[in-house]
């Protein structure tokens, strides 16, 4: 039935849209608040969906393996932010560029050294690999509405630790004025510190998320951390409101257009045009958008206050 498979698809995209709200989460709080472009924040997801991948071989529980490889994530981003990022924090954009770039080449070594070439797939256990039965026939994933429901915990957690708590005050205050928050008693090098590392965390979570759908492999973060830049110039860099809800609106486009772009191009010209054009049409469809955004809105949906 044409609805059920409606259904699917925006099952689809919600979640993709909350995948992608873990990675530019930490992606957004680490440029808009730290002022630091790292292009090795999908190298950090990389690395998530590997220590997913042995910790879930070796404990034969996927559950405490994505518990423990999120706190060793949460523990290689402190080791990144203190090794590399900090010294470019004073640095112009393109040094922060070229040395994340690095650490991009570095991570996609060190996964080919260790786990190989190969991808590596994560065997969920049964009660994750099955599907829930609802009512009119629709069937949905259980592992996919695990996901949708992580990403909306992790989103309600993130916004309430920015926005509630005393670590969430003092990220808004460094954010505003570094300086005048260091004056005023508040350790920035170790508040950076961890924001990076909660970013790293967040990523690697998605990593795990998605590694069992299609496998962990090297370099699986570089295309998808174009789209999340995508996501955060849309929202409005340095907003988590603003990444959530660019993050869903981007994943309902890329599905809703992979899905039906070709159907309704077959109503304005002929098919064989239609075939050729809508590919093309729906993986542009999330730049047409940011861009159409940037035009009315040049900060994003949801600039930060303090911008």
């Amino acid at each position: 039935m044409e609805w059920v498979l409606f259904v699917s698809q925006l099952l689809n995209g919600l979640q993709l849209g909350v995948l992608l709200f873990l990675l530019a989460a930490g992606l957004t709080l680490v440029f808009g608040i730290m002022d630091f472009v790292n292009l090795a924040h999908g190298s950090l997801y990389m690395m998530g969906a590997y220590f997913c991948v042995t910790l879930t071989s070796a404990l034969g529980s996927f559950p405490l393996a994505v518990l423990l490889a999120v706190i060793l994530t949460f523990i290689l981003g402190i080791a990144v932010e203190l090794i590399v990022s900090r010294h470019l924090y004073q640095r112009d954009h393109l040094d922060q560029v070229l040395a994340t770039f690095g650490l991009i080449l570095f991570f996609n070594g060190a996964v080919h050294l260790i786990w190989g070439p190969e991808g590596n797939p994560i065997a969920l256990p049964d009660y994750l690999n099955g599907r829930i039965s609802l009512p009119a026939g629709i069937e949905i994933p259980t592992f996919r509405l695990v996901i949708i429901a992580i990403g909306l915990a992790v989103a309600v957690g993130l916004i309430w630790l920015v926005t509630k708590t005393r670590m969430g005050m003092l990220i808004r205050a460094g954010a505003s004025n570094r300086r005048m928050a260091g004056a005023l008693g508040v350790d920035i090098r170790k508040l950076f510190t961890l924001v990076f590392a909660l970013g790293a965390a967040m990523a690697g979570l998605a990593g795990m998320m998605i590694a069992p759908i299609t496998e962990a492999n090297i370099g699986m973060g570089d295309d998808i951390l174009i789209v999340a830049f995508v996501v955060i110039i849309i929202g409005g860099i340095g907003s988590i409101r603003g990444a959530f809800i660019a993050a869903l609106l981007v994943g309902m486009i890329d599905v809703m257009g992979r899905s039906y772009l070709d159907d309704f191009m077959k109503l304005i010209m002929d098919n064989q045009s239609a075939e050729t054009a809508s590919p093309a049409l729906s993986a542009m469809a999330i730049y047409i958008l940011m861009a159409g955004i940037l035009y009315f809105r040049p900060r994003g949906l949801f600039p930060p206050r303090h911008r």
